[in-house]
């Protein structure tokens, strides 16, 4: 397991004083990225190899949204390397220890020249080691799509929307998404499914339908080909 502690900032919450999503995710991803760094497999790494970690899902599942001057401690659980897949659990807990949210996530290894996956190597297996994962209800990766709903305007890739990679950040995917949701909506569980890359320039699609106690939303080429679906539900 690896930890860091953090306090919610200002910077980081909504309108009612609350921890938003897509901090949340943030400090996950965060986390991951810290973790990498301190046992050597970071960016640096990754670049002199030629690969990269690309997120193929999210399962993000909030109990409650921390306020603004909380401490909070973000941990990450590597519990699966298989073949190109990482898998990967996290969770934010408060300063009693009590779980805030946690979350499941897949990740494949590509090779930046081809594109293709690529085995994960003997120095990431001893780097990262092996946790037990998380107790928490694991939901499917697939997310389905149902016909009947809306189109919405295009929304054009900028460079704010890039990471290290040079392509659309996971993250930006979800805050894109959001958007699109009601004021009043809750999000207790989030559900993202990676199908491709989008880069600087790309144009995204959007597309919402209702679903049971939620929404999904879908970003799509011009094509109609998803970049990403996002399913978000309440409690």
């Amino acid at each position: 397991m690896y930890a860091f502690d953090s306090r919610i900032r200002y910077s980081e919450t909504d309108s009612e004083g609350e921890l938003t999503l897509n901090a949340l995710l943030n400090y996950f991803q965060d986390c991951s990225t810290f973790h990498s760094e301190d046992v050597g497999l970071g960016i640096g790494y990754m670049k002199e190899i030629g690969q990269a970690w690309v997120l193929s899902s999210w399962q993000i599942v909030v109990d409650r949204y921390p306020r603004l001057g909380e401490r909070v401690k973000i941990v990450t659980l590597p519990y699966e390397l298989k073949g190109f897949l990482g898998y990967r659990n996290f969770a934010m807990l408060d300063e009693e220890g009590n779980y805030l949210a946690k979350a499941n996530s897949l990740w494949s290894l590509l090779d930046m020249t081809t594109g293709k996956p690529v085995a994960v190597n003997e120095a990431m297996h001893k780097g990262y080691g092996i946790d037990e994962k998380l107790d928490m209800d694991y939901a499917p990766r697939k997310i389905t799509v149902p016909e009947g709903g809306q189109l919405l305007e295009p929304i054009v890739v900028k460079k704010h929307h890039l990471d290290t990679n040079h392509h659309v950040n996971n993250g930006q995917y979800v805050n894109i998404a959001m958007e699109y949701l009601p004021d009043d909506f809750l999000i207790h569980q989030m559900r993202a499914e990676y199908k491709k890359q989008a880069f600087l320039d790309d144009v995204l699609y959007p597309y919402i339908v209702s679903v049971e106690s939620g929404y999904v939303v879908s970003l799509r080429d011009e094509e109609g080909r998803p970049y990403v679906s996002v399913e978000f539900l309440r409690q």
